[in-house]
């Protein structure tokens, strides 16, 4: 059974930073694409960035310069470095997975989505 399973998520200042983990288990992604989603609350579930297997990325405007995505094939596990956040950032972050290697905005194409981790940004 594959799973993911987000972390670090929490309350932070405006102008602050987080990092979240993602850890997948049940099956291996070092091939596949890996992606951020969020959701605020009212609003519908919105890209934030994905990364290749190999390191591309590509990310939401809204979030540019400001977020970095990386991972780690070893550990089967990608990362979300959020530096200078603000509130408009207050939202539940969730990883997802697809299992092929091009990486795509669209949600509908990731086959594993995690549960998701609150992040609140005070102004």
């Amino acid at each position: 059974q594959v799973q993911l399973v987000e972390s670090g998520g929490g309350l932070v200042q405006a102008g602050g930073s987080l990092r979240l983990s993602c850890a997948a288990s049940g099956r291996t992604f070092s091939g596949g694409a890996m992606g951020w989603f969020r959701q605020a609350p009212g609003k519908e579930r919105e890209f934030v960035g994905a990364i290749s297997s190999s390191g591309w990325s590509m990310y939401a405007d809204s979030v540019k310069g400001r977020f970095t995505i990386s991972r780690d094939n070893g550990k089967n596990a990608v990362y979300l470095q959020m530096n200078n956040l603000k509130p408009q950032d207050t939202a539940v972050y969730y990883c997802a997975a697809r299992n092929y290697i091009t990486i795509l905005r669209d949600q509908n194409q990731y086959d594993y989505w995690g549960q998701g981790t609150q992040v609140t940004v005070s102004s």
